[in-house]
């Protein structure tokens, strides 16, 4: 299964455009937004595009490949105009023999993780900030920011496939990448 993972897109127009063009080029299976998806928060500064109601649009047109869970900025007015659930605190995925635990970051992460077994797999956003490293227990992954990074990153979203996992920019090109 080929899994694509965005995360923080805050109300972005113009990134979730880049965002769907790249699911579609990557040809993947299901979008895993991992929270912050309509609303910029009050320490963000305003996206570009800042336009939630072209992302509901956009997203709603989705609808049927996109899994959801909740980010800080989310909140049950934003799960009354989308189509798709994103209230769950965490999403478990299971692909053959691995185990991905999805999240947004702000409840569990590496410093409060979620019950695991060893090998498994953590993947949250929240931070903006991309990762993709083995821990002692366990692979820590984050697809970074599609539309607000940090850190001095660019936009960038994650693509899952078979124990391979690639951080992405929207000009295809490969940020990091694990194998698992």
């Amino acid at each position: 299964m080929k899994i694509m993972f965005a995360s923080d897109l805050h109300g972005s127009g113009y990134y979730c455009e880049k965002m769907l063009q790249a699911y579609k080029k990557e040809k993947a299976d299901r979008l895993v937004l991992l929270g912050d998806i309509l609303y910029h928060g009050p320490r963000n500064d305003l996206p570009r595009d800042y336009n939630p109601k072209k992302v509901i649009d956009m997203l709603n047109g989705e609808k049927d490949r996109i899994y959801g869970v909740r980010g800080n900025c989310d909140s049950e007015v934003d799960q009354m105009v989308l189509d798709f659930p994103i209230m769950a605190d965490y999403s478990l995925i299971l692909d053959g023999e691995y185990v991905i635990y999805a999240t947004h970051g702000h409840i569990f992460h590496q410093d409060h993780l979620p019950p695991m077994k060893r090998g498994d797999i953590l993947i949250h956003g929240h931070t903006h900030v991309l990762k993709a490293e083995k821990m002692d227990d366990y692979y820590l992954l984050n697809p970074g920011s599609v539309s607000i990074p940090k850190e001095g990153n660019i936009p960038t979203y994650g693509i899952w496939e078979e124990g391979n996992f690639k951080v992405k920019g929207f000009q295809e090109e490969i940020i990091k990448e694990i194998t698992i």
